[in-house]
């Protein structure tokens, strides 16, 4: 604070710590900002706004700007991930919303209930893994490969695996928790002989997608568009195809007819 008391002389006491205040005064001396080693910028800072000099203050705010370390956006390696992995218990839950695995090989690796929500996962090797349970809704998938992968009661609502390969993968869950894909980006993925049974890819994209000898029993495919789709040989048992868009898909080899009550264009 700065006392309303004088001296003889008519200086004013300021009653302000001398470490923030040096630069302050040198400021005010001859207009450029000088800070010594080991001082808080921030402490600076708010002695400016204390005595509202805006144009320090503007200096500061872009001073403490550029002496943050810039944000590390590279990919996640797996030699990074599978030691973090180790640091983790078992029985806690892993979250890994948003971070970029990009290109990553995360093959043959236990992934459980792991909460990928948002993760960028394109171009990812997750062959063989177990992804039972993991959260990867709005994830990027694209250009992944997830061949033979375990993916019961998986979460991929809304998320973009455009041009993956799902060949072989497991969808179908014993106990009877459907994994859920609905308005998930499917186009042109390859899922030639799936386990799907009861999935959910209510309004997905499926076009140009390959499902050729894959078991769809009792799957929700309401709203799909499954436009150039190949479903040779597959068994669609039970499967509800209401409203789903199937021009120029493929049937032929079909394990169970295809009732046109299941579909509506």
């Amino acid at each position: 604070m700065i006392s309303h008391l004088s001296q003889s002389q008519g200086a004013f006491l300021i009653d302000r710590s001398p470490e923030y205040f040096e630069p302050i005064l040198n400021f005010l001396r001859h207009g450029q900002l000088i800070v010594n080693d080991g001082i808080n910028l921030l402490g600076v800072l708010e002695e400016a706004r204390f005595f509202g000099i805006v144009s320090l203050i503007e200096h500061l705010e872009v001073a403490i700007k550029n002496s943050q370390p810039a944000e590390d956006h590279s990919p996640i390696s797996r030699k990074e991930f599978v030691r973090f992995l180790l640091a983790t218990s078992t029985k806690s839950e892993l979250r890994c919303q948003g971070l970029n695995f990009s290109g990553a090989d995360l093959s043959r690796l236990d992934l459980r209930y792991i909460n990928f929500k948002m993760a960028n996962l394109s171009r990812c090797n997750l062959a063989h893994a177990n992804l039972c349970c993991a959260n990867l809704e709005r994830a990027d998938l694209s250009g992944s490969v997830l061949d033979c992968a375990n993916l019961q009661g998986v979460k991929m609502l809304c998320s973009n695996a455009e041009g993956a390969s799902l060949k072989g993968c497991n969808f179908e869950d014993p106990s009877g928790l459907k994994a859920n894909l609905e308005g998930a980006n499917l186009k042109g993925v390859d899922m030639e002989g799936s386990q799907m049974t009861g999935i959910n890819l209510r309004v997905a994209t499926l076009k140009n997608a390959k499902l050729k000898n894959c078991n769809l029993r009792g799957a929700t495919l309401a709203g799909t568009d499954l436009e150039n789709c190949d479903l040779s040989g597959c068994d669609l048992q039970e499967a509800n195809l209401r409203g789903s868009n199937v021009k120029g898909a493929i049937f032929e080899e079909m394990l169970t007819p295809l009732h046109m009550s299941q579909s509506v264009r």
